[in-house]
């Protein structure tokens, strides 16, 4: 039977009651799919919310980056390279330039930066709400307390240098006098504007106040080249190596001094120059972080505190301990021998000092390594939060390593390119290497700590996101229910420790007693640089003794402030 026209309607009519639904529902599913998801009403709100954030904060960050900005740069490179060529001129008998006109020149810029100082104290700081905000981070108390410390010391210098050069007043110029008498004053102001402003974000005469930070910046470097152009002719009349290159700073044949004292305190300030050289560096980084916080909004948030413990940390800790002590021995025995005339008993001081700055830059090696590894191991996150005070902190340390880089490949060049035929050539190569090794491996670990979560913080996020989750991955936190609301806390366990936290624990504490070690030596007259011959006789003295004095202060900035940075990544782990 063929079916007829009817029979077709129906047949038609029954697929499609019966496969209608289904393709309607395929249909609108294969649309849906091509509809872009959209994401929620909360999730939108805080998308646009963090967009809004970055965009005020750029709007901000630039309005605070005005032109004040080039205008104190353009200020601060004048006065550098001015001061520079005076520096470097007076130093020369060649140039036509005096220890004189350098002095009045230095005054000029000492007696501006003790007005600007005054100003800002006076007006500028002024307790007004609107006007003044502190950076918690700026400012820590270990580089205002080094300020103070070597502050106290340049001052002393100040007034040996007054007791000298009064005795030479009937034959020299009185601005030898005048100089130290200013330059007491301002380490006053300026080490008392220091301790109480160095956590300032200024609102108030921004560009005003940039001007006069970046006078205070340059004034402390042109200081400091002074101090070490100084300390260089006096290292240099030593020697007897030279001299007719160089202007005596007393010419005895024609201006003797008026009392018997004149030598004793002659040598005395000499000695404190080092101290003054530190007071310019702490000074000039001090001043630095200051100029980036003009005009810098800063949240008004209290640092959370976490109690320092050297709870569980044994090894480190003894271990640096006795290597401090080692070390003060080996360093008095060497400032005793080495000032003999006994070459024997002097070639056994510069042994021992090897020796011993040798085996401390190993472990220090050893150590580090330990650390970077177990930081490989960590699966703490990095710091999302934008912090520039930290990020200057890490600049700093950085900057200030290279001058300890400087003297170490300098040494490394003379005694490879001589041959190095004793064992004292050996060694002297040996602490060397080493030293670049640890310097690199110890940056490294101190930058990568910095940057790293800190332990009680990912704890308590952990807390807050999965309570029973984080308990098993994390078996030294416990939870605790408190009051009504059953608000979540951090207990830490007596006992269970995570191995991680407690090697990264014994490294800080091990490195930050051998950085104190080798911050001492130096910084109270350890100078193989010059017991040694090997460079002398490679790069001859005047070369030489600019190179270590350039480079030992930032290498003695550089251990104080590895010191505090390893104090604040203990305190993070």
């Amino acid at each position: 039977m063929v079916p007829g026209p009817a029979t077709n309607f129906s047949l038609e009519t029954r697929r499609m009651m019966l496969w209608g639904p289904r393709l309607s529902n395929i249909e609108t599913s294969a649309q849906m799919d091509n509809i872009p998801h959209l994401p929620s009403p909360s999730q939108a709100l805080g998308v646009e919310a963090r967009r809004g954030a970055h965009r005020v904060e750029a709007l901000m960050e630039r309005a605070h980056r005005g032109g004040g900005w080039l205008l104190s740069g353009i200020v601060c490179i004048n006065i550098l390279i001015l001061g520079c060529t005076l520096v470097s001129g007076s130093a020369f008998h060649s140039v036509a330039i005096t220890d004189v006109h350098r002095q009045i020149f230095l005054i000029i810029l000492l007696l501006l930066t003790i007005l600007w100082m005054l100003f800002y104290i006076r007006v500028t700081s002024q307790k007004d709400q609107n006007g003044v905000f502190k950076d918690s981070h700026a400012g820590p108390v270990w580089l205002r307390g080094g300020l103070l410390l070597f502050g106290l010391l340049s001052l002393l210098m100040d007034i040996f240098k007054i007791a000298t050069y009064v005795g030479y007043l009937q034959c020299d110029s009185v601005v030898k006098v005048a100089f130290p008498v200013v330059q007491a004053a301002f380490l006053f102001v300026q080490t008392y504007f220091l301790w109480c402003h160095a956590k300032d974000c200024v609102h108030r005469h921004t560009n005003f106040t940039r001007c006069g930070l970046t006078l205070t910046l340059s004034t402390n470097l042109v200081v400091w080249m002074a101090a070490v152009t100084e300390e260089s002719v006096h290292q240099m009349e030593i020697s007897d190596l030279n001299v007719d290159a160089f202007r005596a700073l007393f010419d005895d044949s024609r201006c003797n001094c008026s009392h018997s004292v004149c030598e004793t305190f002659k040598e005395a300030f000499y000695y404190l120059y080092p101290f003054n050289i530190e007071y310019s560096l702490f000074a000039s980084a001090l001043t630095y972080v200051m100029w980036t916080n003009v005009g810098r909004p800063v949240e008004a948030t209290s640092p959370q505190s976490v109690k320092f413990s050297l709870k569980d940390v044994c090894l480190g800790s003894v271990t640096g301990i006795l290597l401090v002590v080692a070390g003060l021995v080996t360093f008095v025995v060497y400032k005793v021998d080495i000032l003999t005339e006994d070459q024997k008993n002097r070639n056994e001081a510069l042994l021992i000092h090897f020796i011993t700055n040798a085996v401390i830059v190993s472990l220090m090696c050893l150590s580090t390594a330990i650390g970077c590894v177990v930081y490989r191991l960590d699966r703490r996150e990095h710091v999302s939060v934008k912090n520039p005070t930290r990020s200057l902190d890490v600049r700093l340390l950085l900057a200030a390593s290279l001058g300890q880089f400087l003297i170490s490949y300098f040494t490394v060049v003379a005694v490879a390119a001589t041959g190095g035929g004793g064992h004292l050539d050996a060694l002297n190569l040996s602490w060397a290497v080493l030293t670049v090794l640890q310097l690199g491996l110890q940056n490294y670990f101190i930058v990568e700590g910095l940057y790293r979560e800190p332990f009680h913080v990912t704890q308590a996020a952990a807390l807050h996101d999965a309570h029973a989750p984080a308990c098993r991955e994390h078996p030294e936190v416990t939870m605790a229910l408190e009051g009504p609301k059953s608000k979540c806390s951090v207990i830490l366990s007596r006992v269970k420790t995570s191995w991680k936290r407690r090697v990264l624990k014994e490294v800080c504490a091990f490195l930050l007693f051998a950085n104190i070690i080798l911050w001492i030596m130096p910084a109270f007259g350890a100078r193989p640089q010059f017991d040694h011959p090997i460079e002398i006789k490679f790069y001859k003295f005047s070369l030489w003794a600019t190179i270590v004095n350039i480079g030992l202060p930032f290498g003695i900035f550089y251990r104080m402030h590895s010191v505090a940075s390893l104090f604040e990544v203990y305190l993070n782990t």
